[in-house]
């Protein structure tokens, strides 16, 4: 079969089997039948919906597994073509299930680049640290959070496709020659993105990479988990813990559900298994858990392997929540250095203990101030914002209406660490 056919299915990870009956698995589908229309699950935390009636245009159908879905009477390739451009159609109406927000699938085949954007793909800060970011979402509504993100928000998320971020990353990593940090750090919680423990495995194998941190709020952990994350000796689990006091707990986490028995425990855990100590870190939020503090040393002071803690300081920024005035770091400072004196313990972490280096730049396709022709492929994360596309890097537009392939002229307002915003020049 001419490769172009396999294209617009290749990004779902899908096998088909050659018989009489067209045979089509997805590795990363799951398939719900309920009567009028046939709910389609990605990687189990997004879904879309195919109405029965344009399914029947394409022939009879079944769904043998979960994962599967049959055409009797259609050959392989017809079956193959019909439904890729079925599911191309509506995976524009991909949603967040924790959220119902609207999602879009960023894959090879998408023609959305990985780098570009700081809420997806790639960021990389010419340091010896490289961020990934395979998803969005969260299922807490942290009142600290630096970008709003959480269950109240009403923000398109993205998901990347496994395969698409490995290959890009292994790139990245060739251009720096230097051994790097992976650092998962998405607008949300990470283990949402249900490939995640499929990411660590590719990551594990890159020589290049000597460690694969993460930062998780913990809550979609539990031992039996951490027991299967422990064969990965790369990995660094970065755990936050905002109180010990259960009401104050739920209080920063924004919602009554969060339990912090249970982050304790996966804290305990992963300190006895994780082949690396996790961090655990605190932010110290005025007015809501300066009284936590001593409570969360004495508590990690407790562990028979003690992990390391490090104390943020709260921060506001222009895109999110600020539910109290940062700590003028002079004060903040004093108060670590109290609380380390007077419980033993080392507080104050800096580049030095997480070994960053500086390494070189990658060269920005275009600068501040240039004017572009760029492509619109998806809308941005904010209302009324689009991300268009130029020398396979994204930009973010706001104020501007979502065309799909509408060529626009982009004036770039920044251009840091390949990180793009423009504004529409004219249309």
């Amino acid at each position: 079969m001419p490769e172009s056919l396999y294209q617009p299915i290749s990004f779902i990870k899908c096998h088909f089997k050659k018989s009489l009956m067209a045979t089509l698995t997805f590795e990363t589908l799951t398939f719900r039948p309920n009567g009028t229309a046939v709910g389609v699950d990605l990687l189990q935390g997004f879904t879309t919906s195919i109405p029965q009636e344009e399914l029947e245009q394409i022939g009879k159908f079944d769904f043998p597994t979960a994962h599967t879905i049959t055409f009797p009477s259609l050959p392989q390739e017809k079956a193959e073509t019909k439904f890729s451009f079925l599911l191309e159609k509506y995976f524009d109406t991909l949603k967040t299930k924790i959220t119902g927000n609207k999602a879009t699938y960023v894959h090879k085949n998408s023609g959305l680049p990985l780098i570009g954007n700081v809420a997806f793909g790639i960021v990389y800060r010419n340091s010896s640290i490289i961020e990934i970011k395979p998803a969005t979402s969260c299922n807490l509504d942290c009142v600290y959070c630096s970008i709003s993100e959480g269950l109240s928000s009403t923000k398109n998320d993205f998901i990347v496709e496994k395969d698409y971020l490995v290959e890009e990353l292994k790139t990245l990593i060739d251009f720096v020659a230097e051994p790097v940090e992976v650092h998962i750090g998405v607008q949300g919680e990470p283990f949402l993105y249900t490939d995640i423990e499929n990411l660590f495995a590719d990551l594990e194998e890159l020589p290049a990479v000597h460690t694969v941190s993460i930062d998780t709020n913990g809550t979609l952990l539990n031992r039996e988990r951490i027991d299967r994350l422990s064969r990965f000796s790369k990995l660094q689990l970065n755990l936050s813990l905002d109180a010990i006091d259960e009401g104050t707990a739920k209080i920063m986490a924004g919602t009554k559900s969060y339990n912090v028995n249970h982050i304790k425990d996966v804290i305990a855990s992963a300190a006895a298994k994780m082949p690396r100590s996790p961090i655990v870190a605190p932010v110290l939020t005025s007015g809501y858990n300066e009284q936590e503090l001593e409570k969360i040393i004495l508590f990690i002071k407790s562990l028979p392997r003690q992990p390391i803690l490090g104390i943020q300081n709260f921060l506001q920024y222009k895109t999110g929540r600020t539910p109290s005035q940062e700590l003028p770091w002079k004060d903040f400072y004093a108060l670590l250095e109290q609380l380390e004196q007077k419980h033993e313990i080392k507080l104050k972490l800096g580049k030095n203990d997480f070994n960053v280096k500086e390494t070189k730049e990658l060269p920005r396709p275009f600068r501040e101030g240039e004017v572009v022709r760029a492509t619109i492929k998806s809308i941005d994360r904010f209302p009324r914002s689009v991300i268009a596309v130029a020398q396979n890097r994204t930009i973010s537009v706001p104020n501007c209406e979502f065309r799909k392939d509408k060529k626009i002229t982009v004036k770039i307002v920044r251009d840091k660490h390949n990180v793009f915003v423009g504004k529409v020049a004219w249309p």
